[in-house]
């Protein structure tokens, strides 16, 4: 690997925790953002002649931090010297914040995590700072996977900074009796990042690796600071669907549906921990949507093929979902377990009813399910228009290469 390749794996790998660290010895999420650019300039500088350093973290950081109070300093020409002396005082040696794997409570950015989830911002806002700060997603990135114009999610990111910072907000994990109320929100906020990692949004990509790893080591850490059942239900969720990693996409980077996915390929390690942690969750009996979700995910993992697969017991995993969580794509993931246990008639009315409320009519998977179902059941008219619709609506390019596939297939 070549130098330039090597820094930007380091960037795409450790840029967010410089970052949060950054936040953390600045106290300021803009002034931490130019100090993370500024110091992989200087290393881009400093490298090739130096050499990487044995822990680039450490050497970023400290770059990082000194870039930030030189920039203080040069801003500060018309401030009392006293303000700026305090200003640089107050920001504390960054050697000692990198020694996040002793304690791992302390990790920076679980810290930055519960920062943008604070319950004072929006939960809109919430999400898109989450994503924005402690994944590195671009704000178009964002504004596409919510379906939300780019500078109305600009505008949302920059208004929960400043609250933030003019509340006076703290950088830290909350206490053990604040953190029940502060967990869903977290919880929430930790799934939305493995889905953009696990299904990408948009892009030549199917699946974004960093962030589904970030997302399952921050609960990873969270479980050891609250033990609760959502947290392993949530942990039990994202190894599941982790471990079929392998057989979602073929060499060339197309989709495989999981009916077709070859099973030797899936991450049994991961199924078995997923299982354990899920058998935890709900035998505790205070489980929610994350463990039934999870519960659903393991019935997948049981079957050792696609035809034994249990949809009864799916079925009624999405009934109880639906009772504790009423959602139209929950709905939907129903729908489609109910075309496999009753047949696709039984499914696409349902489908066809959710399309027709409204609420998925911009929904490209809803429209994918219909124009499977139609194909089903010989509608090769139907799932033609069916499938138009659903690459209209489609904007990751895998996604649309199955469909566009599964198209060409129906009979003329």
């Amino acid at each position: 690997m070549s130098l330039t390749a090597s820094i930007e794996s380091i960037y795409r790998s450790e840029s967010r925790r410089v970052f949060a660290t950054l936040i953390r010895l600045l106290g300021d999420f803009d002034l931490a953002e130019e100090a993370l650019q500024d110091a992989f300039k200087v290393a881009i500088e400093q490298w090739p002649r130096d050499g990487i350093p044995a822990n680039p973290v450490a050497w970023l950081v400290s770059a990082g931090r000194f870039k930030a109070i030189d920039g203080i300093r040069r801003r500060a020409r018309f401030t009392p010297y006293d303000d700026v002396a305090d200003t640089i005082e107050s920001i504390p040696d960054g050697g000692a914040a990198l020694d996040d794997e002793r304690e791992h409570v302390e990790d920076d950015r679980l810290r930055l995590i519960f920062t943008c989830c604070h319950p004072s911002l929006a939960p809109d806002a919430q999400v898109a700072l989450t994503l924005r700060e402690v994944c590195g997603l671009t704000t178009e990135e964002i504004a596409h996977a919510f379906l939300t114009p780019a500078p109305t999610l600009a505008q949302r990111i920059v208004r929960a900074k400043s609250k933030i910072r003019d509340a006076r907000i703290p950088y830290q994990v909350p206490g053990r009796d604040e953190l029940p109320a502060r967990l869903e929100s977290v919880l929430r906020v930790i799934y939305l990042v493995f889905n953009e990692g696990y299904s990408a949004s948009s892009g030549a990509s199917l699946t974004r690796h960093d962030l589904s790893q970030e997302a399952i080591r921050v609960t990873r850490l969270l479980m050891q600071l609250l033990p609760e059942p959502e947290v392993m239900g949530l942990l039990a969720l994202m190894l599941l669907h982790e471990s079929r990693r392998q057989a979602r996409t073929a060499a060339n980077g197309d989709l495989i549906p999981l009916d077709e996915q070859d099973r030797s390929l899936w991450g049994r390690e991961q199924i078995a921990e997923g299982a354990a942690l899920i058998g935890q969750a709900l035998s505790s009996g205070r489980f929610g949507m994350y463990s039934l979700q999870a519960a659903i995910s393991a019935v997948h993992a049981a079957a050792p093929n696609a035809d034994a697969t249990d949809w009864a017991q799916i079925v009624g995993l999405y009934d109880a979902l639906l009772r504790l969580q009423p959602s139209p794509v929950i709905e939907l993931n129903r729908a489609v377990a109910v075309a496999m246990h009753q047949g696709p008639q039984a499914g696409l009315t349902v489908v066809n009813a959710l399309i027709a409320d409204g609420q998925l009519q911009n929904y490209h998977l809803a429209h994918a399910a219909k124009a499977d179902l139609h194909r089903r059941l010989g509608h090769f008219a139907e799932a033609r228009v069916a499938y138009a619709k659903a690459l209209e609506l489609t904007q990751q390019e895998p996604e649309r290469r199955f469909l566009q596939r599964r198209l060409g297939e129906l009979p003329h």
